[in-house]
């Protein structure tokens, strides 16, 4: 793999985002339009300012993207069902495995994150969906679970996943994603590398 500084990734991204063979979805056979850009933990203030500028860059292309943020999805969702002040008050005294699993189980992808997904990408007119926050909802939400979930959710436009660690791929152990560098979060196979992708 070509290793490119920040500013040139950025450049990448945008001339991959934009170009014709990837908001059409060509190439892809019958895999799903998922896609990844990892990137070291340590870049996450930079990668969040390319990103901004991608988006504007973009917008000014006149092609629109649409992001949700783990992590405030979650806390729309936890609000939304009048339990996010309940959480911030037992989050202190309570057993970190028991509050991980209490949060596991409200913010499961398939019954929550997914669905809340879905609504929000049906109100909104986008080319591009942008799903960030992986690294700040771990553990609580596991970034190939939700994968897994949006494959019958995100259709009909090319998503990409700004992810904080690698993407490890191999031909005998298939691919996963490592968060934050150091932490398998299981295997996932079917998402492309964003920087592998030709402009």
């Amino acid at each position: 793999m070509i290793s490119r500084t920040l500013p040139q990734q950025e450049d990448h991204l945008f001339a991959v985002l934009s170009g014709k063979r990837f908001l059409q979805m060509e190439g892809l056979g019958n895999e799903v339009p998922f896609f990844i850009y990892p990137y070291p933990p340590e870049d996450a203030l930079a990668v969040a300012a390319a990103k901004k500028r991608i988006k504007n860059r973009l917008s000014n292309a006149g092609i629109t993207v649409f992001e949700i943020n783990l992590y405030d999805l979650s806390v729309e969702l936890l609000r939304e069902r009048g339990v996010w002040d309940r959480i911030l008050a037992i989050e202190p005294d309570q057993d970190k495995a028991d509050f991980r699993e209490m949060l596991q189980g409200m913010l499961d992808p398939q019954l929550h994150i997914a669905p809340a997904i879905r609504d929000r990408l049906a109100q909104a007119d986008s080319d591009i969906f942008f799903l960030t926050g992986i690294g700040e909802v771990f553990p609580h939400i596991r970034s190939h679970n939700v994968l897994n979930n949006l494959q019958s959710v995100v259709k009909g436009k090319p998503m990409l996943m700004f992810f904080p660690g690698r993407y490890e791929q191999s031909d005998t152990l298939g691919s996963s994603l490592v968060l934050f560098g150091r932490l398998k979060d299981d295997q996932y196979y079917r998402a492309k590398n964003i920087l592998e992708q030709e402009a």
